[in-house]
């Protein structure tokens, strides 16, 4: 399960947990302009927008779970389990296969209003990488500086919704997520008053209270609910360390810790990595689940006309400042 999240100051941030119960070996990942792309049905994009994200590199190919390109366009990936759904090749579309969608859309879209027109053509395909890598079950966000979509491949077909909130998470389907933000109206930043009962001597007891009742349990609906109240009531300054330091609180309202989600005879699924990426310098920060020090990769320190990926493995081991 993971948790996707938007958020603008004076530059546009976009970035993610994922959280599962173990690691594919993830790597911070640049694509340079000049990497081939192999497209299973689509051919061969030699030259395209470079991009920086987490992905898991096989056979030299990046299969991302989150990136940002250099036009400041981020995309990624949740699990959609039960819900997704691909189709076989269809003549007269474009066919992407589902692990080639975020190179496909990063690579050759600057805003989201461009990968919108891209979407009316494409048909996800059910084409697997390898025989060891079956087909993930996913629905995606795309966001740039002023909008964000949610696209879900599902039985009635490829679906593409507005997303005001900045915020995915998993199931249930995206509508359904969002429709269950009408619960919550009440929730407030402030301490509430009494409504229950004029006549009866209430009062706040303690700070937060207008806040009572938002979900704290890790499931993905309670999950949208909480980070989409902590990010929409986010308030920081605008300098590059404010907002960044910001994202990862936003994030992190929603973190898992081991061995509160068992999933399977001593399995706990974690937050193995929370990302933030300002998406209009290209810098990709992240944290791990034993290393909270924020460390970075900045995509423009590269030689983004080569062809060769860089790859930097995530940092490990806690980072622990004695002060004396």
């Amino acid at each position: 399960m993971c948790t996707a999240a938007t958020y603008k100051t004076k530059d546009f941030y976009f970035g993610r947990t994922l959280d599962y119960e173990f690691s594919y070996g993830d790597e911070i990942t640049v694509t340079p302009r000049n990497y081939c792309f192999e497209f299973r049905s689509l051919g061969r994009m030699e030259n395209h927008y470079a991009m920086i994200g987490m992905a898991h590199v096989v056979e030299d190919y990046p299969l991302y779970y989150d990136a940002v390109n250099e036009k400041g366009l981020g995309m990624a990936g949740l699990n959609f389990v039960g819900n997704a759904e691909y189709k076989d090749q269809v003549p007269d579309k474009d066919n992407v296969a589902v692990f080639e969608f975020i190179p496909w859309i990063l690579a050759q879209c600057a805003t989201v209003k461009e990968a919108r027109v891209l979407l009316e053509k494409i048909n996800l395909d059910n084409t697997t990488f390898n025989a060891e890598l079956p087909v993930a079950s996913l629905h995606w966000i795309i966001a740039d500086s002023t909008e964000a979509i949610t696209v879900e491949s599902v039985k009635e077909g490829i679906l593409v919704y507005d997303n005001p909130a900045g915020v995915l998470t998993n199931n249930p389907p995206f509508d359904q997520q969002m429709f269950q933000l009408n619960n919550y109206m009440n929730l407030s930043i402030r301490n509430p008053e009494n409504h229950f009962a004029p006549k009866l001597p209430l009062h706040a007891y303690s700070r937060g209270m207008g806040a009572l009742g938002l979900p704290g349990d890790l499931s993905s609906q309670s999950r949208f609910v909480r980070v989409a109240f902590v990010k929409m009531n986010s308030i920081s300054g605008d300098s590059e360390a404010e907002s960044v330091s910001q994202f990862f609180h936003i994030l992190g309202s929603v973190d898992q810790q081991r061995g509160c989600c068992l999933v399977g005879e001593d399995e706990y699924e974690i937050t193995i990595y929370t990302s933030c990426c300002n998406a209009d310098k290209g810098i990709y920060y992240y944290t791990s689940y034993d290393n909270h020090q924020i460390s970075g990769v900045d995509m423009h320190k590269e030689d983004l006309d080569g062809n060769q990926l860089f790859r930097y493995s995530p940092i490990q081991g806690e980072q622990i400042r004695m002060q004396n």
